[in-house]
């Protein structure tokens, strides 16, 4: 099959011939129709995941899948071939990803029926992100009425994290350039979003809008111990990117580390999300399989959104 491929690290992706896989016991082989790119794609191209991971070469990436089910393992409940489904790649290793014509995927997590009206497209680009974006609201207990700065809202799991946000009835402050990346923040909810601009004075802007503190913090991009200090006491900080609880020691403040935990649960409600329009997966391109180099290279340029790659 075609692949997005690593015959070492760090390298730069590219499409090869790799074998096919098969199914083992309690895994279904789907067929995928569309993936896309994420920030944990990229961290493993440039090498930063050596000694966390074991790597297997030829590595194919992607942690995100929607298609059909082709065949199915030993011992699987729940899934009979032609079933449209989707999720995030979760095996212990790095080397059979979903960035390809084909993929298996344990059935105890990390995949999800997809339901009628989701787009294959759409549902191949919310796994991961999807996840993220919920867990991290879920971990500081965002609650209606509170205040939370998302910082890194112009990426995959900001862009779903405003919406998630400011659907709970939360102040929503979300950090964007002036121009084309303050207008993609601003058109993913009906709900006021308070934009901040991170090149500038982040601390003074966003004390303007909240004097006392933030509530709450979503740590995707930029200095996770200067965010930290934009919270109230009492505060919680939810960060994806490795910020840790030694980094703000001595304030009242409190660390979360968040590690995506895509379980059907979690899957199954983003997907009815999106499904009915009340959650819009924010793919603003797409490239098909053989021009996925093209799309690393957009996501390290700060490309808006999320990249789908095509794969069928």
């Amino acid at each position: 099959m075609r692949a997005v491929t690593l015959s070492s690290v760090p390298a730069t992706p590219a499409v090869t011939e790799v074998d096919t896989p098969r199914p083992e016991a309690g895994e279904v082989l789907v067929k995928v129709a569309a993936s896309s790119v994420n920030g944990f794609d990229a961290s493993t191209a440039a090498g930063y995941l050596q000694g966390m991971m074991e790597h297997r070469f030829p590595l194919v990436l992607g942690k995100d899948f929607a298609g059909t089910v082709e065949a199915v393992g030993e011992g699987v409940d729940g899934f009979t071939v032609g079933d449209a489904v989707f999720g995030v790649v979760m095996k212990p290793f790095l080397g059979t990803g979903s960035l390809g014509q084909y993929v298996t995927v344990s059935t105890g997590i990390g995949v999800a029926p997809i339901p009628t009206g989701l787009k294959v497209e759409d549902a191949g680009a919310l796994g991961l992100a999807g996840t993220a974006a919920l867990d991290s609201l879920n971990t500081v207990s965002l609650a209606e009425g509170e205040t939370v700065l998302i910082s890194g809202a112009t990426g995959g799991v900001g862009a779903l994290a405003v919406q998630i946000a400011a659907a709970r009835g939360a102040k929503v402050i979300a950090t964007a350039r002036p121009g084309a990346e303050a207008d993609f923040v601003t058109g993913l909810t009906k709900e006021p979003v308070h934009l901040v601009d991170f090149t500038g004075d982040l601390e003074a802007q966003v004390r303007e809008i909240a004097p006392e503190g933030v509530d709450a913090v979503l740590h995707l991009a930029g200095d996770g111990a200067a965010l930290a200090g934009l919270l109230r006491p009492g505060g919680q900080i939810a960060s994806t990117i490795g910020l840790t609880q030694d980094a703000v020691e001595g304030r009242d403040i409190t660390v979360h580390a968040v590690w995506a935990d895509p379980n059907a649960q979690t899957l199954t409600a983003l997907a009815e999300q999106a499904a009915s329009g009340a959650l819009r997966v924010p793919v603003t391109a797409t490239y098909p399989l053989e021009e996925a180099s093209q799309a690393f290279a957009a996501f390290g340029a700060g490309a808006l959104g999320k990249l789908a790659v095509t794969c069928s």
